[in-house]
């Protein structure tokens, strides 16, 4: 590492895989490296529901900053709508510059339902509220993402991301 904080994102569509990469990326990469899962700040420490101007996007940031000074690699996943993080998003872009690399989860839904099925939340919620939330090809027009398509194995996707951060 060349001492700057290198910031990775995860998104796209519920069930997609994002916390599952981040949190097999985390291991990869080791000591140093922070995980910041979207679900974790808004579902289990604020307590808020997601939608326009979201509550948690102002903790997901001081915790990316927290990252920035603490660690060598932050890992941001989550559903992170492109339209309600846009502050976020231009926030980090003005912290990060050119050492963010954005990746979107391009999944088809059959296949996110599939994945969801084998969660151990898979209880919590099923295909009706999938539905509601499913947001099709959701880039962000500001950083540019790189497309994970379901042919992609978890092993590839996180030996990709990978290679793109440490080169």
């Amino acid at each position: 590492m060349d001492g700057m904080a290198k910031l990775i994102i995860l998104r796209g569509n519920s069930g997609s895989g994002k916390t599952t990469t981040g949190e097999a990326l985390q291991r990869k990469f080791g000591r140093g490296t922070m995980l910041i899962s979207q679900d974790v700040v808004r579902r289990e420490m604020l307590f808020v529901k997601d939608g326009p101007n979201p509550e948690a996007s102002k903790l997901l940031l001081e915790l990316a900053l927290y990252g920035k000074s603490k660690c060598n690699i932050i890992i941001l996943e989550g559903i992170l709508n492109s339209k309600w993080y846009k502050n976020l998003f231009e926030d980090l872009l003005n912290e990060f510059k050119d050492q963010i690399f954005a990746y979107y989860f391009h999944i088809p839904f059959e296949e996110t339902l599939n994945r969801h099925q084998q969660k151990p939340n898979t209880y919590e919620f099923g295909e009706k509220e999938m539905r509601e939330w499913w947001n099709e090809k959701d880039l962000l027009n500001i950083i540019p993402e790189a497309l994970l398509y379901k042919e992609l194995s978890l092993n590839e996707i996180v030996d990709i991301i990978y290679q793109d951060v440490i080169e």
